[in-house]
């Protein structure tokens, strides 16, 4: 008996439609399914054509979710790791796709969410073994998602065909009589009119009506028929999948304490070192830095971003000693005192880190760069905490509370607006004699739209560097340049798939 025909249905009761070698039990919600899924991949086709971001992206991810509600029902909300994802999911879309503007969030976010909604989808289905929060997960949910996608294509000619043999529907070859019937004269057409001067009058108002109306919708529904069974053959997956076997790993012995304890201790006496020099310039001050010949400024911009770096190093070493190393006898004991010492020290060289930032941004005010280095020491600082607990507690799984703070912190930041923050910043000392100039041309172009009610408040006659299509083209007056940016908002808004909140606005300023 094939695994499909195997599987628990979770509501009704379910016919096999044909007796072939692989057999598909198909319910009055999988039929349903059918032509729901068709609309969403005609929605998905639509965003993809505009090869922009924006609404469109974001109504693809509500009705994705849409669709797997109708696919799951309350068990899309059944388990706090399910809700967790979906307010996730939607929030990352809604945020950064609707409702902001800058392209930094909007490139991750859409690569995050290419992965986090079929981790979150095959976590539905049943078929996996481990959690989402397991590192491993990746590879199991993988291999249950491209049997999803290529392992079902016949679902979806299972759920056209009758449910009863003879039975009077006959919605699958209604519908491939339909498709040939509109391809075949698309394409009988045009060549008949070609070969007929006369048949080619008769039918040119036909031809112009349908090439003006229907050419695109023709293509997109091609397209979108094409996707279908895939979409489809996953959802029908959802409900009735496979799942891995589980292969037994061998028991947990862990390596030798020694090797890790020497590591740990040449890394911690190292990181003394540092911080005594460190210590050194930040309480001596200028004139200390000046006897050893380094300027304040030199000494203040540089090495923050090394010293986040190295923190990565540091708790990427202290979980792998702990994890990995034999729990017994001195040594292990050891591992735990050097852990606690390295975790200790790490959060120190953020500190420092942190403050050398503030000097940094004291003397050149803020940009997008380091508002996100101020996140990433602060996440940092935070996993630095649960890698602590670990030292402490080692049966603590650091990933079940690492992961979960990575997305709400991630959503956070996402939730900040930090153009419109750096933009006030550098207006703010430029206006107050602060700074001698402004980096303009940077918070025209690098930055969003969320920038533009920032600039409005400077001279309009200030002239800056023109760009276009990514070169410089010359000096223009800043004025000039802003209506360019506005005129690029409202032609974001014109189109409902690249629509956003950001871009309306300053297309509505510049009313």
């Amino acid at each position: 008996m094939n695994e499909p025909e195997k599987a628990l249905r979770p509501e009704g009761t379910a016919k096999p439609v044909h007796s072939t070698a692989v057999i598909y039990v198909i319910d009055r919600r999988e039929r349903l399914l059918v032509p729901l899924t068709f609309g969403f991949c005609l929605l998905l086709v639509n965003t993809l054509l505009t090869c922009g971001n924006g609404l469109g992206w974001a109504s693809a991810v509500c009705a994705w979710y849409a669709l797997v509600a109708v696919c799951k029902g309350r068990r899309l909300t059944a388990t706090a790791e399910s809700r967790f994802l979906l307010g996730t999911n939607l929030a990352l879309a809604l945020v950064s796709l609707a409702l902001g503007s800058n392209g930094f969030f909007r490139g991750w976010n859409t690569l995050a969410l290419m992965a986090l909604l079929p981790i979150h989808a095959i976590g539905l289905s049943g078929g996996q073994f481990l959690p989402w929060w397991r590192p491993a997960m990746l590879w199991e949910r993988l291999c249950l998602l491209l049997t999803g996608f290529f392992g079902r294509l016949g679902a979806v000619i299972a759920a056209l065909l009758p449910r009863e043999p003879g039975g009077s529907r006959r919605a699958l070859p209604l519908a491939a009589g339909t498709a040939g019937a509109v391809v075949l004269l698309a394409v009988l057409v045009p060549v008949l009119a070609s070969a007929d001067a006369l048949f080619a009058a008769a039918t040119a108002d036909l031809r112009d009506f349908f090439t003006l109306h229907f050419t695109d919708a023709v293509w997109k529904a091609i397209l979108a028929g094409g996707m279908t069974p895939f979409f489809f053959g996953l959802l029908y997956f959802l409900r009735q999948p496979t799942p891995l076997r589980r292969k037994e790993g061998p028991s947990r012995g862990g390596a030798d304490s020694l090797a890790f304890a020497i590591v740990l201790a040449a890394a911690a006496a190292l990181y003394l070192l540092f911080l005594g020099v460190q210590s050194a310039g930040l309480l001596g001050g200028a004139e200390y830095l000046a006897r050893r010949h380094i300027s304040y400024a030199e000494w203040a911009r540089s090495g923050f971003f090394q010293m986040v770096g190295v923190t990565a190093l540091n708790l990427t070493l202290l979980l792998a000693a702990v994890q990995w190393s034999r729990r017994e006898g001195a040594a292990w004991r050891a591992v735990r005192g050097l852990s606690a010492l390295l975790t200790a020290e790490s959060l120190v060289l953020l500190a420092s880190a942190a403050v050398r930032m503030t000097l940094y941004v004291e003397a050149y005010g803020l940009s997008f760069k380091r508002c996100m280095t101020y996140w990433g020491m602060g996440m940092m600082a935070a996993f630095l905490l649960a890698a602590a607990w670990k030292v402490r507690r080692p049966d603590f799984r650091f990933c079940r509370v690492a992961f979960p703070l990575a997305l709400a912190g991630w959503l956070a930041i996402n939730c900040v607006p930090v153009d419109y923050l750096v933009a006030k910043d550098q207006v703010d000392r430029y206006l107050a004699g602060e700074s001698a100039a402004l980096d303009a041309e940077y918070l025209l172009y690098d930055l969003s739209y969320d920038t533009l009610s920032q600039l409005e408040r400077l001279d309009g006659n200030m002239v800056c560097t023109a760009y276009g299509d990514w070169d410089a083209i010359g000096p223009a007056r800043l004025s000039t340049l802003l209506e360019q940016r506005r005129a690029e908002a409202r032609e974001d808004c014109a189109d409902w798939r690249t629509w956003s909140l950001s871009a309306w606005l300053a297309a509505r300023g510049g009313a």
